[in-house]
């Protein structure tokens, strides 16, 4: 028998014919299949675009908002984010904002539909946030990347607006900043009362820091400005600060150098992640550390109360590894146990000595809370008779003070004056 009659015979074969024929379609179903994944693959890689935000990027916490007011309105399938708001008046109000839910979304951005799939893993820790780790990937049709910008940047202007006219303070959680509390209302900075020109040296100095950076880089100095405020308590350092952020549109992030835990490298990198548009406080400063140039026996005190250098302090603040484009406060109730080192040129660029209340600061006082007819002579009157005692008075003690005497005529506050050393 010949190869053709051999095959010939085997054609006719019923067996052999059945098999063969599975045999080409399952090769013929495997083959469709393969293909079908790498055009699959293929569309998706150059006809689709595919963005993924992890809950530790700065942007997630503003896509969840953005996509709480766009998205959640197209979906049946919601979690729940419970905060709280609080108003000019003080009142805190409770906020409910829904958010698409752990799953699949899908919702319309301009003509794109724009598939949501939000997951978490459950075995999975954020260790900075103690919360399982989730992330958010975005997959659209098409191949150009601003319509994902585009979203970002809405969701951070809106985020900015939710901010507007409000104070945001910061505080160190492991090695990240958190909001502290609720945002404040801007403070004006004319409502601290300091001695005259105090605080327009301040201002103006900080103004001209922030809009000159290439001054700065045109003849490579480090672009970083440091404030000391000195003085004895409740005389308004730390209100200042407060009023000069909202005037400036910053930040405060509050450092404390005694916290237990803080090192030299976490401590460097915090002054290096902080808040864009921000201000770094360190209150208290001479609390943290005393002077070289101290006694044994006054170091002994001191001893133990963190894990902090003072040279890793110095090096943060101006060292080799240390950040630019950074403004930073320092506040103090006594100047004198500084270390030189600390308050040298280029750690220290302003200081100023905010103290007891002078005569300008006192009729100012005296007017802002009871303005009206005569107010400038009784204010006058005021001031004269308070420092005619002799007696060291700080704004903390006159404001309140006022505060006691807020129904009380201006004369009933003149008569009563000596109770300022009482409250």
């Amino acid at each position: 028998m010949n190869i053709v009659e051999y095959f010939s015979s085997l054609s006719d074969n019923p067996y052999f014919g059945a098999g063969f024929g599975l045999f080409s379609v399952g090769a013929g179903a495997a083959i469709l299949r393969k293909g079908y994944q790498a055009s699959l693959v293929l569309f998706r890689r150059h006809y689709m675009i595919t963005l993924e935000v992890p809950c530790r990027d700065k942007s997630y916490q503003w896509l969840l908002h953005w996509m709480t007011t766009k998205g959640a309105r197209q979906t049946q399938h919601l979690s729940v984010e419970t905060s709280f708001e609080q108003k000019d008046s003080g009142h805190v109000k409770t906020k409910y904002d829904f958010i698409p839910s752990i799953g699949t979304h899908f919702f319309k951005y301009g003509r794109t539909w724009i598939r949501v799939e939000r997951t978490r893993e459950q075995h999975t820790l954020d260790l900075h946030m103690g919360v399982p780790w989730e992330t958010v990937q975005l997959t659209a049709f098409g191949r150009d990347k601003r319509i994902y910008f585009n979203i970002l940047e809405e969701a951070r202007q809106m985020a900015l607006k939710q901010h507007e006219g409000k104070t945001i303070m910061y505080s160190a959680l492991g090695s990240e900043w958190r909001q502290f509390g609720h945002p404040r209302k801007k403070r004006p900075i004319s409502s601290v009362i300091l001695d005259t020109g105090v605080s327009d040296r301040i201002v103006n100095d900080c103004q001209e820091f922030i809009n000159n950076p290439s001054w700065y880089s045109d003849r490579g100095i480090p672009y970083r400005r440091g404030y000391l405020l000195y003085g004895p308590p409740g005389c308004g350092k730390s209100s200042f600060i407060t009023a000069l952020a909202g005037e400036l549109g910053f930040s405060i992030c509050v450092l404390n150098l005694s916290e237990r835990g803080l090192s030299d490298d976490r401590l460097n990198h915090l002054l290096s992640v902080a808040p864009q548009q921000s201000m770094v406080l360190l209150e208290d400063i001479d609390a943290a550390f005393v002077s070289r140039e101290s006694t044994p026996q006054q170091k002994a005190a001191y001893e133990g109360l963190n894990r902090v250098t003072f040279s890793g302090l110095l090096n943060c603040l101006d060292g080799v590894a240390s950040t630019e484009a950074r403004i930073v406060f320092m506040t103090t109730n006594y100047i004198d146990r500084l270390d030189p080192a600390l308050v040298r040129p280029g750690r220290v660029d302003l200081k100023e000595y905010i103290g007891w209340c002078t005569r300008p600061q006192l009729e100012q006082m005296f007017l802002r809370f009871y303005p009206g007819e005569n107010a400038y002579s009784l204010s006058k009157k005021f001031a004269e008779d308070v420092l005619f005692e002799e007696k060291n008075v700080s704004p903390a003690q006159v404001q309140g003070f006022f505060m006691f005497h807020k129904h009380a005529e201006p004369t009933e506050v003149l008569h009563n004056y000596k109770m300022i050393w009482t409250l």
